[in-house]
């Protein structure tokens, strides 16, 4: 009986990580490592240090957010339906953030000390700035410092190039508003107050618009010479950011998405190539 137990358990963690960033960002940031030519033992490392950071926060956001998502009857959340006890998400947070540590530092110094204030920043969020008019900066302080991070662990520690960390601020920045905009009803009801509740549905799709239009511009122009794919690239960011402030919050949702998706490809692509 206890293996059944047992396989309910590791199903609901699963579930209560936020599965779908916790991979985006793990992904997003071995990617780079791939491109930015770090060896396979340092892309193993990167992925390692990323995804036990993301589970940290994934775990630690449903743990702080139990009673406002039980009030909100949130059925999809474990800890809310009974499937899993905080005390477990609670030792599955605090684990997931000890080996986060040292897996940071195996990138060296410099590189572990950019990835640890990142994963800090997503856990201010979580607990508390996430309600406040500052919800922002996390997104666009942690997206900043992921691929410094990737980069300050390759030999000799060299600094990014200026255009990487701010192509990260504005991808994590424009993410945050599009996150938000499918959950606008919902936040209002159980008293979420961050930048983008603040501004209303027509004022989140204006800003993760232009955020992640900015982003993909910063991509493609920042390393210089861009090539004839990276073009196309930005006037497929022209176009569906048109569309999607044209038509309802539901496809300016996804077309956001599309754009992030684009952003990512961008960065990746250009990997660390200084201007």
């Amino acid at each position: 009986m206890a293996r059944p137990a047992n396989g309910r358990r590791f199903a609901a963690l699963a579930r209560a990580c936020h599965p779908e960033p916790t991979a985006a960002v793990t992904l997003f940031a071995t990617a780079l490592a791939v491109a930015s030519a770090r060896t396979a033992t340092g892309v193993v490392a990167v992925a390692a240090a990323v995804g036990t950071g993301q589970l940290s926060v994934g775990w630690s956001n449903d743990l702080v957010d139990r009673g406002r998502d039980t009030a909100g009857g949130r059925t999809d959340k474990p800890i809310v339906v009974d499937d899993l006890a905080p005390g477990t998400v609670a030792v599955a947070t605090a684990t997931a953030l000890v080996a986060c540590v040292p897996l940071s530092f195996a990138s060296g110094g410099p590189a572990g000390v950019a990835h640890l204030v990142a994963v800090a920043g997503a856990w201010a969020y979580n607990l508390g700035l996430k309600a406040t008019p500052l919800s922002v900066v996390p997104y666009a302080v942690s997206f900043a410092l992921l691929p410094a991070f990737v980069v300050l662990g390759l030999p000799g520690h060299p600094a990014p190039p200026w255009w990487l960390p701010l192509a990260g601020a504005l991808l994590g920045s424009g993410a945050h508003f599009a996150n938000v905009l499918p959950d606008l009803d919902a936040d209002a009801r159980t008293g979420v107050r961050g930048l983008p509740q603040r501004l209303g549905a027509a004022g989140v799709r204006r800003a993760a618009a232009l955020l992640l239009a900015a982003g993909s511009v910063v991509a493609v122009l920042g390393p210089g010479h861009p090539r004839g794919w990276q073009v196309c690239a930005l006037a497929a960011v022209a176009g569906l950011t048109g569309f999607g402030q044209r038509l309802g919050d539901r496809y300016a949702f996804r077309a956001a998405m599309a754009v992030a998706a684009i952003d990512v490809a961008l960065v990746v692509a250009a990997g660390t190539r200084p201007v």
